[in-house]
């Protein structure tokens, strides 16, 4: 266990330390924003920007490593994003917020890919589905940590950014000065999407839906809260349980589908994330069955993304996988740019409360179409399905990749171990 860890601690530590000021930022947008006496519509727009810069990032990021080397574009990433957190309480304007999310997307997006490129070069064979699972764990630690610092500092001045930009620079440390090998530059190539959606209808549509919940969630849910009153506090404890869900449901969900048809267990939790969302509208603004639903939809989220990858993987030659890695994140990204502006629309048309509604239609739709995949094509037997492995949304390509392809070798060892 501890020769598995012994070679990415120093990343671990730096991925802990970046989530926390990213995940402050992403709250902070939400509580400044409201504030400033931005819309709706008008934080929507800034929250898609991100997303716009994530996907810029997985594409030319690749190129620029290849360019320049791991550690260089490592290093100027991480000053860009930077800058750019110290920025946001100079530049009070959501045209500018846009800027500076599309600039800070783009950056972490870059982080990831070079992060998940060391990580997965550090890893064995045998060592990567626990190398992978500490990964999201850390990362998940991250965010929810971030919510906690968020009360150490007054939301209408510039502390809160000034400390998140302190550790996103001071993250990079621990991983520039260990002595880690730096692995070669790949870039992956998305499959095209016709091609994608040949092989896992289910899998494209699910990833695009759950990329446009995930980014309503983690990017609307601030906006949410200070608009039905919260306090800042209340909103950092509701964001923390939207995360801490997935921590704890994260096992028991991929435990179930790895032992029947994996799209039960897609329908099953859509239909729940769905349900859990009717609760959270129903219950208006009573704090705690908040904290609940909010805890149980962001429980089945995460989840979800990964139950879609390993749906999507036993369909796919292991060779398609890279390819294909590349393909579902674009997917992803597409849903998570227009989901938060879709949210931000109905909001400022019905109120608050309609961001409930946003994401119980999404779940409903990922539900509805796992239904109708099952009477299209016969479940696949259990023994020949890919081993689950948790995987948190937005991960870079490199990740997507290196999941599939551990679930593929879990897949066939227990394929000789039972022949």
């Amino acid at each position: 266990m501890f020769q598995a860890f012994a070679g990415i601690w120093a990343l671990l530590i730096g991925i802990v330390l970046i989530m926390l000021g990213n995940g402050m930022h992403f709250t902070l947008i939400g509580l400044r924003g409201d504030i400033e006496g931005f819309s709706s519509g008008e934080l929507a727009v800034v929250t898609s920007g991100y997303f716009v810069g994530f996907l810029l990032g997985a594409r030319y990021a690749p190129r620029l490593i290849r360019r320049v080397g791991h550690v260089r574009v490592f290093a100027a990433l991480g000053s860009f994003m930077s800058a750019g957190l110290i920025a946001f309480p100079l530049l009070a304007e959501p045209w500018a917020w846009t800027c500076l999310r599309i600039l800070i997307g783009f950056a972490m997006s870059g982080i990831y890919v070079t992060a998940e490129s060391w990580l997965n070069n550090a890893a064995t064979n045998e060592t990567r589905g626990k190398v992978l699972s500490a990964y999201m764990i850390a990362q998940t630690l991250g965010i929810i940590g971030a919510q906690g610092l968020l009360n150490l500092g007054e939301t209408a001045g510039a502390s809160l950014f000034i400390g998140a930009s302190i550790l996103v620079s001071v993250s990079f440390a621990p991983i520039l000065l260990s002595v880690t090998p730096v692995p070669a530059a790949e870039v992956i190539r998305a499959m095209p999407l016709r091609e994608l959606f040949t092989g896992s209808p289910l899998g494209t549509v699910g990833i695009f839906l759950l990329g446009s919940l995930y980014a309503t969630q983690s990017g609307m849910g601030a906006v949410y809260g200070a608009q039905i009153g919260m306090g800042k506090g209340e909103i950092a404890l509701f964001i923390a349980m939207l995360f801490g869900g997935a921590l704890v449901l994260q096992y028991p969900i991929g435990w179930l589908s790895d032992r029947i048809d994996r799209r039960k267990v897609i329908f099953g939790a859509a239909a729940l994330g769905a349900a859990f969302c009717v609760l959270g509208w129903a219950m208006g603004g009573s704090f705690w069955p908040l904290m609940a639903a909010a805890f149980l939809t962001g429980g089945v989220t995460t989840p979800l993304y990964s139950l879609l990858l390993a749906y999507t993987n036993d369909f796919l030659p292991v060779e398609d996988m890279a390819a294909a890695s590349g393909g579902l994140v674009l997917t992803f990204g597409i849903g998570a740019i227009l989901g938060p502006l879709a949210a931000g629309w109905v909001m400022d048309a019905a109120g608050p409360s309609a961001f409930w509604l946003v994401l119980a239609a999404a779940f409903a739709a990922i539900a509805a179409y796992a239904a109708y995949r099952m009477t299209k094509r016969a479940a696949t037997p259990v023994a020949e399905t890919e081993s689950y492995l948790g995987v948190l949304p937005a991960s870079s390509a490199f990740v997507v990749e290196a999941a599939g392809a551990w679930s593929a070798e879990q897949g066939e060892d227990g394929d000789e171990g039972g022949a």
